[in-house]
């Protein structure tokens, strides 16, 4: 699968290759890196732990799903934002040129979509724990907006995005305890 996205511009631009539906899939699934799963499982892994100590070593099955469907959300979330804040840049960096809202195959209204239907998704799976897991979502994705942005005000934006890998920690502690202990925040 992975050879299929990597040559993605070179096998599949020639017009005809792909039927016009399948092509406007497969450029909303590179829009969210479904092609590249390093990113969701880096901030799955706090997560995990989280939900592991938090339910000393037995979280319910459940909380986990929902867990593991909302961090692939989240991270598309946060990819396709990324693309749109950066759309000016992109097309003029060899390594993101050829993303699809940076190369014309998507438009910004297309990607402004699939990022709001993928916070309507997240939104579902948080509404189904505790009222503090939601609010706890809501500062989640404050942070995750405005990652792209912080690129350009400080030097170690980095130090932001660390936050938003983090913020399951706090999250799977307020979904399996109801509250969120100091030994979370520390995590």
């Amino acid at each position: 699968m992975s050879e299929l996205f990597l040559n993605y511009p070179d096998k599949f631009d020639k017009p005809g290759t792909l039927p016009p539906l399948l092509r406007r899939l497969l450029d909303y699934s590179l829009l969210m890196r479904w092609d590249k799963p390093i990113g969701a499982l880096l901030l799955l892994w706090p997560t995990l732990w989280a939900l592991w100590l938090a339910g000393q070593g037995q979280p319910q099955q459940f909380v986990v799903v929902i867990f593991l469907l909302g961090v692939w959300i989240m991270r598309s979330c946060g990819c396709a934002i990324n693309d749109i804040a950066d759309r000016e840049f992109d097309p003029h960096v060899e390594r993101t040129r050829s993303r699809p809202l940076a190369a014309g195959r998507i438009s910004l209204r297309e990607a402004v979509l699939v990022f709001l239907a993928m916070v309507l998704l997240a939104l579902i799976l948080v509404l189904q724990l505790n009222w503090l897991c939601f609010w706890l979502s809501l500062v989640g994705l404050v942070v995750a907006i405005s990652y792209p942005f912080m690129k350009r005000f400080h030097h170690l934006p980095q130090a932001h995005l660390g936050i938003a890998f983090g913020w399951g920690v706090p999250m799977a502690y307020a979904a399996l305890n109801g509250h969120v202990p100091f030994e979370a925040w520390v995590l």
